[in-house]
């Protein structure tokens, strides 16, 4: 053991949903290891806060700065096309099996992205573990953001138990997958086949009994006669923003729609919302997405006129 340092204990079963709430709010000490002690893990923090204590840590290594990249299980997706630094990347992580670089930006009606493998094996198949949950995916055949993992806990929390949800964009079944554990019922539409297909596959890989998987447009959706819904995710950034009217309308007064858009300015929908409903918005930054755009959210409480 190299330092001490303050660390919290916490379960194991909780270990990798309090390293990621330790690292949003800056406390984690990424300069030590944390440690296994019984049914515990101790994570070393860098000030004293509720339930710390003092411990010995071992000290981090230092190692050569990694190139900018994200992970997606056994894959990391590079935002340079540098075969040299993938090849250090891939020898640095030995959960990884390639390095990728996307050939070209999310495009056409699935939504779905060309890669250049740029070191380790020639696949774009993966599976994604994510708060106790298993989601395979193919990054050439169906979009994947490991980022909004967070994003998806947060929707989870604000959730009462046995509400109706609809995911109008749900892709493999992240955010479906995941609000399942509290919802009644999760209808699970997407226009992509391929996504359809994996969908299927994570919702039987996760035993999720309570969603419903659909191949459907969602400007089709208010069509079909569905009962209102308690709650609606539309994490379609590049065009969700015109199937509002739709949700609106198949959302039940009183219900949520989390609206997920790329924006450039502050506020940018604000008006295409006020247009269906005069309820309760809350917007906030997900996280960047390009210089001068980013990734947003917007939280509405959906109000009907005459109800």
């Amino acid at each position: 053991m190299d330092k001490e340092q303050w660390c919290l204990a916490v379960p194991k079963r909780e270990a990798e949903q309090t390293r990621r709430r330790l690292l949003e709010e800056g406390l984690l000490d990424r300069g030590l290891k944390p440690r296994p002690e019984g049914d515990a893990i101790l994570f070393p923090v860098a000030r004293e806060i509720a339930g710390a204590a003092w411990c010995e840590f071992e000290a981090v290594p230092e190692r050569a700065e990694l190139p900018r990249h994200e992970l997606v299980g056994g894959i990391a997706i590079m935002q340079d096309d540098d075969p040299e630094a993938a090849r250090m990347l891939l020898s640095s992580r030995p959960s990884l099996q390639t390095v990728l670089f996307p050939a070209g930006p999310v495009e056409g009606e699935y939504r779905t992205r060309r890669f250049t493998v740029l070191a380790g094996t020639p696949i774009t198949c993966t599976r994604v573990t994510e708060y106790g949950l298993y989601f395979d995916v193919d990054l050439a055949l169906a979009y994947f953001s490991a980022r909004l993992s967070t994003e998806r806990q947060r929707v989870l929390e604000t959730m009462e138990e046995g509400e109706r949800v609809l995911d109008m964009f749900a892709g493999v079944g992240p955010f479906a997958i995941s609000l399942a554990r509290r919802a009644a019922l999760v209808v699970a539409a997407d226009l992509n086949p391929a996504a359809v297909h994996l969908l299927v596959h994570n919702i039987a890989l996760n035993r999720a009994k309570n969603v419903i998987p659909m191949l459907a447009d969602a400007g089709n959706l208010t069509g079909i006669g569905f009962p209102p819904f308690d709650r609606i995710v539309m994490n379609l950034p590049l065009a969700a923003p015109q199937f509002l009217p739709a949700a609106a309308a198949l959302c039940r007064d009183g219900g949520t729609i989390h609206l997920y858009a790329l924006e450039e300015q502050e506020g940018e929908f604000l008006p295409l919302i006020r247009a269906v409903t005069s309820g309760e918005v809350t917007e906030r930054q997900v996280r960047t997405y390009s210089p001068g755009k980013w990734h947003a959210v917007y939280d509405i409480v959906v109000e009907k006129e005459g109800c």
